[in-house]
């Protein structure tokens, strides 16, 4: 039975497919096309990857190469050195900004935790974990914030009363846990589904708790939303339109989930698409409480002074908004 999930696991498992099925060869003209990175196989990705399969890069002049890299940290670092140009990442920005990195938050797809916590049979509620050890995407990341907010409800210290250890990706923690090596670990959709089949079982949907957060969204560097514009203006429409989509229209949403999730089991595809739908904003903003959120759950010794509205900028959404762009997009509603 458990070699037959770990197969339908290794079907969602594109991370060895790499950059190869990220995008079409030949779809767009590498000179021109906004290099896209995005960390994880996860539902709620699904209005960046929409962008491309929908062709809506194209409509809005503004074309893509969707990336795959491997944890926020990777990707934020990449986005720095200038080897990509957006990205879709959730707290993560905030850190590298206290860190002096010069990146900014420019849209939110997500705005609250988009995340489960997972366990072993044995593991019946949150205080079963006390004195256990807990598997984490990547230090910094929003799957660490997830568990730090919720560790804080229940009145558990991190790192004393529960350990982390980070594992790299959902298809690292969900071995894990299946292996005894965590006794828990934070997943989103569809690979809570994999969890399932494996006997893992669901210990809190994070994302009921209706917590503020950017789970996913749009980042890019500063200096490069200052110098192109209009290019940053472009590929928000695109992914305006893109919100949309995800949110009305399931069978384009489940043929770019096919493809980015590399599988073609309906279920696993229903559940990243369910998970996610309604979830998104028709208008993206970057809220303050998104970040002071952040910063309550960092361990940066910068992060208690930080100001909120130094990590964002909504002036792009809001001219596109003021422009009549959404209003006529949804027809006037």
């Amino acid at each position: 039975m458990k070699r037959k999930v770990w197969k339908s696991f290794f079907s969602l498992a594109f991370f060895v497919l790499g950059f190869l099925i990220s995008f079409p060869i030949g779809s767009v003209t590498a000179a021109v096309a906004l290099r896209v990175a995005y960390p994880q196989p996860s539902g709620a990705l699904l209005p960046l990857w929409l962008v491309s399969e929908a062709r809506l890069d194209q409509k809005y002049g503004a074309p893509v190469q969707n990336i795959f890299l491997s944890g926020a940290a990777r990707i934020n670092q990449s986005m720095i050195a200038g080897d990509i140009d957006l990205a879709s990442v959730g707290g993560a920005v905030v850190h590298t900004v206290l860190a002096g990195g010069d990146l900014v938050a420019i849209a939110v797809g997500v705005p609250t935790y988009g995340f489960s916590l997972y366990g072993r049979a044995e593991v019946k509620d949150i205080k079963d974990l006390q004195g256990k050890v807990v598997g984490i995407m990547s230090k910094g990341s929003s799957s660490e914030h997830a568990v730090i907010a919720l560790l804080q409800r229940h009145n558990l210290l991190p790192g004393k009363d529960v350990k982390f250890v980070y594992l790299g990706g959902v298809r690292e923690v969900v071995a894990a846990i299946d292996r005894g090596i965590v006794s828990a670990g934070v997943l989103s959709a569809p690979t809570t589904l994999i969890a399932r089949r494996l006997g893992q079982k669901e210990l809190v949907n994070i994302a009921t708790l209706g917590l503020p957060y950017i789970h996913s969204g749009v980042a890019t560097r500063r200096s490069l939303a200052r110098q192109q514009p209009e290019r940053i203006k472009s590929y928000l429409r695109a992914y305006i339109a893109a919100i949309k989509v995800a949110n009305e229209d399931a069978e384009t949403s489940k043929r770019a989930l096919a493809r980015y999730l590399v599988t073609n089991d309906a279920a696993i595809l229903e559940e990243a698409y369910q998970t996610f739908r309604g979830v998104f904003p028709r208008v993206p903003y970057v809220a303050e409480d998104y970040i002071k959120s952040v910063l309550a759950v960092s361990d940066h010794p910068k992060a208690a002074g930080a100001k909120p509205g130094d990590f964002f900028d909504n002036r792009y959404l809001k001219e596109i908004e003021d422009s009549g762009f959404v209003q006529e997009l949804y027809g006037r509603r």
